[in-house]
C-alpha cells in the first residue's frame, strides 16, 4: 500500500512539472520600441514589420510594441531614453543628439549622395569600419539614411548659386553650414513645421529629401514650387536603431543570433524603402505642378567648390576632438564613391 502511494505521488508530481513546463518555457519577453517617424511613414511601417519578424522568428518568445511619432519619447530624447531604459529600443536621427556622434555624423555631410540605398550602405560601412565608441552605450541593431537632400523652394526658382543669396532656408541644426556656405540665410525648424512656414512666407525654402514631398511624408509637394536637384552637394541624414545594452545582454544567444540575422536583412530594405518614398514624393510634387531643376556640370562644380570648405573644416573639428579627422572623412568619401 505504501509503495503504491509513493508511486502515485511520484506520478502526480511529475505530471505537475510537465503541466508547468510549457507555461514556463513560453514566458514572453516584451519590448518597447520608440520611433521618431509617424505611423504612416514607409520606414515606420518597415519598423513595424521588423517587430513582427522578431516575434515570428522567435516563435513568440519576443514581442515588440512600436510607439511611432515620438509618442513614448520625444525624437531628440529617444537615444538617451534607450540608454536609461525608458524604452528598450529606439529609432531617430543621429543629429538630434547634437555633438554626441561626431564620427557617424561625417556621413551626413553634403558629399553628393545619389540614393538612399547608397547612403544607407555608407552609414553602415562607416560604422562597421570604425566601431565608434560614441555608440557603445547601446547595442546597435542597424543604421539607415534617407535619399539625397535637396533644396525645395516656394515662389523662387534656384538654378544658379547666385539665386541662393539671402534666401531664407529652413534646415536642421546640422544643415546650417550647408545653407550658409551656399549663400542662404539659415532658419531652424523641424520638418513638420515646414509646410506652414512656406505657406505663410516665413521661409522661401527648405532642405529635405524628395521623401518629404510625399503625401505619406510631410506633403511638401503641395506647397513647394521648385526643387533644385544639386546632386554634387546632396547630403543625407543618418538614423539609428539601437537597443538598451543591459536588455540585449540578458537575451539567450539563440535570440541574439535571430535578431542579428533580421537586422542584416533590414539594412537594404530600409534603403529601398527610402528610395520608394523619394519616388512617391517626386510624383506627388510633379502632379501638383512642381518643377525639378537640374544643374549642368559647370554649375554643379561651382556648388561643390562652395561646400568644400565645410567638409575640410569638419575634418579639423574631428581632429580637435582627438579623432583622426582626415582619415574618417576620406574613408567616408571613398566608401561613397565605391558604391555609386
Amino acid at each position: 500500500m505504501k509503495k503504491a502511494f509513493l508511486v502515485f505521488m511520484a506520478v502526480c508530481i511529475g505530471s505537475a512539472f510537465v503541466a508547468l513546463a510549457p507555461e514556463a518555457s513560453a514566458q514572453t519577453i516584451k519590448l518597447k520600441f520608440s520611433c521618431q517617424l509617424p505611423a504612416t511613414h514607409v520606414v515606420s511601417k518597415l519598423s513595424q514589420a521588423w517587430c513582427k519578424e522578431v516575434e515570428d522568428r522567435t516563435k513568440g518568445r519576443v514581442k515588440v510594441q512600436l510607439y511611432p511619432g515620438g509618442t513614448l519619447t520625444k525624437p531628440d530624447k529617444i537615444y538617451e531614453g534607450v540608454v536609461n531604459g525608458v524604452s528598450d529600443l529606439g529609432q531617430s536621427l543621429l543629429s538630434y543628439s547634437r555633438d554626441r556622434f561626431p564620427i557617424m555624423s561625417t556621413t551626413g555631410l553634403p558629399l553628393g549622395y545619389t540614393s538612399a540605398k547608397v547612403a544607407t550602405g555608407v552609414v553602415n560601412e562607416v560604422y562597421r569600419h570604425f566601431k565608434p565608441k560614441e555608440l557603445s552605450d547601446t547595442e546597435v541593431m542597424y543604421l539607415h539614411a534617407h535619399g539625397p537632400g535637396f533644396i525645395c523652394t516656394r515662389g523662387k526658382a534656384v538654378a544658379r548659386l547666385e539665386d541662393m543669396k539671402g534666401l531664407k532656408v529652413r534646415s536642421q541644426e546640422d544643415g546650417r553650414r550647408i545653407v550658409e556656405q551656399l549663400g542662404g540665410v539659415y532658419v531652424f525648424a523641424v520638418i513638420p513645421a515646414v509646410y506652414g512656414m512656406l505657406q505663410e512666407g516665413k521661409i522661401t525654402g527648405a532642405t529635405n529629401p524628395l521623401a518629404g514631398l510625399a503625401q505619406s511624408g510631410y506633403r511638401l509637394g503641395e506647397i513647394a514650387n521648385h526643387v533644385t536637384a544639386a546632386y554634387s552637394v546632396a547630403y543625407t541624414a543618418p538614423f539609428f536603431v539601437v537597443m538598451n545594452k543591459e536588455r540585449w545582454k540578458a537575451f539567450p544567444e539563440e535570440i541574439k543570433t535571430i535578431i542579428r540575422e533580421i537586422n542584416n536583412e533590414w539594412v537594404p530594405q530600409c534603403g529601398e524603402a527610402w528610395d520608394t518614398m523619394d519616388a512617391e514624393g517626386r510624383r506627388y510634387f510633379l502632379d501638383h505642378g512642381g518643377q525639378i531643376i537640374g544643374l549642368d556640370r559647370n554649375e554643379s562644380a561651382r556648388w561643390k567648390k562652395a561646400i568644400d570648405p565645410m567638409i575640410q573644416d569638419y575634418a579639423r573639428t574631428l581632429d580637435q576632438r582627438g579623432l583622426k579627422g582626415e582619415e574618417i572623412v576620406r574613408y567616408t568619401i571613398d566608401t561613397l564613391n565605391s558604391m555609386q
